[in-house]
């Protein structure tokens, strides 16, 4: 059975979360993690 389309709705907030393969750390060091976030 397919996933259902995520409904996104112009003007509201949306929760994301990021997870690395089996939960591991994404981000090597903090710099790399302020780095992702300021291009966001």
């Amino acid at each position: 059975m397919p996933r259902r389309p995520r409904v996104s709705i112009p003007g509201y907030a949306e929760h994301i979360i990021q997870r690395g393969n089996n939960r591991q750390p994404i981000f090597a060091c903090d710099e790399d993690m302020k780095a992702y976030a300021y291009w966001l």
